[in-house]
């Protein structure tokens, strides 16, 4: 690490959201509720998920994965932005290794989430496209093999791009404008050249999020196709609300990450950055539980036989 990170670079401070210091106490209760219904709706899917034997598929096996990982995203983010609302500006510091930390394990679990949303896709493409085999395919080592590369292929992107920031020097300023510690951000601090970080961004990085989004895409195209050959309107519709969910969760969670990171330099803006990030960092773990259990007629059924079953007598 360069001399530059031993002055300014051993601390940085978070703005998050400092312009509305007027609503700093009912921006700490907005999110305190954020992190407190994050948290109970995907630790209920992932209960359920786990405990009811009618929820033992593949496709609630993912679910269940999903709503840890993204437990795990907003236990990253939220606690540090409730400790800063509670601060004066001076006082929201977070040290240099604690900023890289948060960089990891970010990237760590959004990428997790990237790759798994790829594989609920394919399990929803051979669910809906090759019904007959769906449970031979979908066998449990598989699954167990998708979840575990998952995890291995995140964590060597963020230790690729959490290793290569914490290389940068930050010996202008130590002030991050953002509620958490994330590249783009930190690379508009650094003084030292960024150009490899950037590169890796776009290729690397691309690849990393392009993959994913590209599977995606085509287990959608084949279950569209497979959608329009059923006959009947009742027919399409039954087989299409067993993806719709994951699709606008998709949606929401791949556009706002390639709004954030994929954009021309020139387009940059701190106010759509900032809102770009809330949505796929701390609204989408939110919503997510909800979404699948709101369209699911089975979870809302499991959900029925957990609370009858651990009613008080």
């Amino acid at each position: 690490m360069e001399k530059a990170n031993s002055t300014l670079g051993t601390q940085f401070i978070l703005s998050t959201f400092s312009d509305l210091h007027k609503y700093q106490t009912v921006l700490f209760v907005v999110f305190l509720f954020i992190l407190v219904i994050t948290v109970l709706g995907n630790l209920t899917i992932l209960v359920l998920t786990c405990s009811d034997s009618q929820l033992q598929s593949p496709m609630y096996f993912f679910l269940g994965n999903l709503s840890f990982v993204d437990i795990c995203m907003t236990l990253v983010t939220v606690p540090q932005m409730l400790k800063n609302f509670l601060l004066e500006l001076h006082g929201r510091v977070i040290s240099f290794e604690g900023c890289i930390a948060q960089v990891y394990f970010f990237l760590k679990f959004a990428n997790v989430e990237d790759f798994l949303l790829a594989v609920m896709a394919y399990d929803r493409y051979i669910a809906i496209c090759d019904p007959l085999h769906y449970v031979v395919v979908m066998h449990k080592r598989l699954r167990i093999r998708f979840i575990v590369g998952c995890w291995l292929l995140s964590t060597a992107n963020a230790v690729l791009h959490a290793g290569l920031t914490s290389r940068l020097s930050y010996c202008q300023s130590n002030f991050l404008n953002h509620f958490l510690c994330d590249m783009v951000p930190l690379f508009k601090i650094a003084c030292s050249d960024i150009s490899i970080n950037q590169l890796v961004i776009f290729t690397e990085g691309s690849i990393v999020v392009a993959g994913p989004f590209i599977l995606i895409v085509v287990s959608y195209i084949f279950i569209m196709r497979a959608i329009f050959k059923i006959r009947s309107a009742e027919g399409r519709r039954k087989v299409f609300s067993t993806c719709s969910s994951h699709l606008i969760v998709v949606t929401f969670y791949f556009g706002t990450i390639l709004f954030t990171y994929f954009r021309p330099p020139s387009s940059f803006s701190q106010t759509k950055n900032w809102v770009a990030s809330l949505m796929y960092t701390i609204f989408a773990p939110m919503f997510n539980p909800f979404i699948y259990s709101l369209r699911n007629k089975d979870v809302q059924q499991a959900a029925q036989r957990f609370l009858t079953k651990n009613k008080p007598v």
